[in-house]
């Protein structure tokens, strides 16, 4: 059976603050694999200034804890994206 949380998709504000939470991630969580920054530039917008950035964090057992990863986003002015 696939847990239903086999992935957390992190929103943050700018680069900076996702490489700040994927290494928070990595210390505190100790994912499996070591979670992945994309840059999501925001629909219709052709400013590089206005780009999001993810964090994805794989997790196959579901053993993370949604509610201590958004709390860490939290104090970054990200968000724990829910599919």
């Amino acid at each position: 059976m696939i847990p239903v949380n086999a992935r957390h998709v992190l929103v943050l504000p700018d680069r900076d603050a996702a490489e700040e939470v994927a290494e928070e991630v990595s210390a505190r969580f100790g994912p499996a694999e070591e979670p992945q920054l994309f840059r999501d530039a925001l629909a219709g917008e052709d400013d590089a200034e206005d780009a999001q950035w993810l964090v994805v964090v794989e997790d196959p057992d579901g053993r993370l804890d949604p509610a201590a990863l958004d709390a860490l986003v939290a104090d970054h002015d990200g968000w724990l994206e829910n599919d």
